[in-house]
């Protein structure tokens, strides 16, 4: 499985650690649970933990954009965190599609992460 939700602070903040490449399933799982929080709270936040990933197959990456464009304004904080050079700027390419206040951390900082998205 590529990807791990787990809600956190009441259900205001998921957390999804994403590993390996992301598949068009990924999403059906995500989306749902994503639309649930969104329902119960307004805007949330999101950590999203990268451990050995690989991106997206071509379908997860059109998933992921429908998803970022339907979203644009319902994210408060995304905190990124991992550990190659490619995700940190991968932090900074994502502002254009959301709203969102965006932080890269690295796996070091976990701890900070989670105090920095949970601060919304």
């Amino acid at each position: 499985m590529a990807i791990k939700l787990k809600e956190e602070n009441d259900g205001k903040v998921l957390e999804a650690q994403i590993s390996g490449k992301l598949v068009h399933e990924d999403y059906k799982r995500l989306s749902p649970e994503f639309e649930k929080l969104l329902k119960e709270h307004g805007k949330i936040s999101v950590l999203f933990e990268m451990v050995d990933f690989h991106g997206w197959e071509t379908a997860a990456l059109w998933d992921d954009i429908k998803f970022d464009v339907k979203h644009f304004n319902d994210i408060e904080r995304l905190a990124m965190v991992g550990d190659r050079k490619w995700e940190k700027g991968m932090s900074k390419f994502c502002g254009v599609f959301t709203t969102a206040k965006i932080h890269y951390f690295d796996r070091s900082e976990m701890n900070e992460a989670r105090q920095w998205v949970e601060a919304a």
